[in-house]
């Protein structure tokens, strides 16, 4: 579902982002001290290494896939690993479908104020102007004219921004990341799709938020270009080598280089992502897993590979509820 909004604010847009991304990695930043902490962190996590999962019980079966929604060329060799199976399923789950995509922009064009501030102050007039002109220019990269981003829902324009430049133009000239290659193949075979979650989770989610957190969450997502480069590649890097948890806590070591979020206001504002933009909703598709899996025996998940790993990561909250999980080559 994150994949298609971005998506959708990039297209809204109209522009086109021009960036290359590649270099240095965030890992490189880190102190030996920091590097040892993550790396306790990262021990200590259930599922933290794999992408690829198998979950039984009862005679059912899942099949997990951990995705990466951006495009990459070396998704063909984890998808030549990952197609076959899909033969052996009767559905296949996803964070979004061709159902929920069509929803979902039927909705933003029927409803503005989903996506667009429609009442009271612009972005401009409700943060600070170094902070404004940051945002400004992280938007102008990705092909969001300034004028269009002051206009955004703050968590809105986030989830944009926390999009690296160079993804966005893959996104732009229809370069599918891994679960929307599955889509495809799924479609090819006419094999059933069934999304995980409403259309709407997302925004309902951050809906509910206050403007003031929601601003929160934009300024921790304006990340310097370079620092964001250097995420991006780290997150890249991570996922192939299937650092899955590493990735993660990645995430929230960057907070320590954006001036104002160190410490922990920074780490409370990352656990509160956590908790909505993972936690609630792992919680939320166990039933939808389990469900489908008794109607059709054997199904396969494809979600953000953020998903799988962690003590309340979708693998850790089935195998509370009875599934041997085990990882598969």
């Amino acid at each position: 579902m994150l994949r298609a909004l971005a998506l959708t604010i990039a297209l809204a847009a109209g522009g086109a982002a021009q960036a290359q991304c590649g270099g240095p990695s965030l890992l490189d930043r880190l102190t030996a001290e920091e590097r040892a902490a993550l790396d306790a962190q990262v021990a200590a996590m259930p599922f933290a290494q794999g992408l690829l999962w198998q979950a039984e019980r009862d005679g059912q079966v899942v099949t997990l896939v951990g995705t990466m929604h951006i495009h990459d060329p070396r998704l063909d060799a984890i998808m030549a690993r990952v197609e076959p199976r899909l033969d052996d399923v009767g559905l296949l789950l996803l964070e979004v479908t061709p159902a929920e995509e069509a929803e979902m922009t039927g909705a933003l064009t029927r409803d503005p104020s989903l996506m667009f501030l429609t009442e009271g102050p612009t972005l401009p007039e409700m943060l600070d102007e170094p902070t404004w002109q940051a945002v400004a220019e992280a938007a102008r990269i990705r092909g969001i004219p300034p004028f269009m981003a002051a206009k955004f829902q703050p968590w809105f324009l986030m989830l944009s921004l926390s999009v690296p430049a160079c993804a966005a133009e893959h996104m732009l000239a229809g370069r599918e990341g891994l679960d929307f290659m599955l889509w495809d193949a799924a479609e090819a075979r006419g094999l059933g799709m069934r999304a995980l979650e409403p259309w709407d989770t997302v925004f309902t989610l951050f809906g509910e938020a206050t403007m003031e957190e929601q601003l929160a969450y934009l300024r921790a997502g304006v990340l310097e270009p370079a620092l964001q480069e250097e995420m991006f590649v780290a997150m890249i890097e991570g996922y192939f080598a299937g650092e899955v948890g590493q990735v993660w806590e990645l995430g929230r070591v960057s907070l320590n280089f954006i001036p104002g979020m160190e410490g922990e206001a920074g780490q409370a504002l990352f656990e509160e992502m956590e908790e909505q933009l993972l936690n609630a909703r792992n919680r939320a598709w166990i039933p939808v897993i389990e469900a489908a899996a008794t109607e059709y025996g054997q199904v396969m998940v494809a979600a953000g590979a953020a998903h799988l790993p962690g003590e309340e990561g979708v693998l850790a909250l089935l195998q509370e509820r009875g599934w041997t999980v085990r990882p598969l080559p």
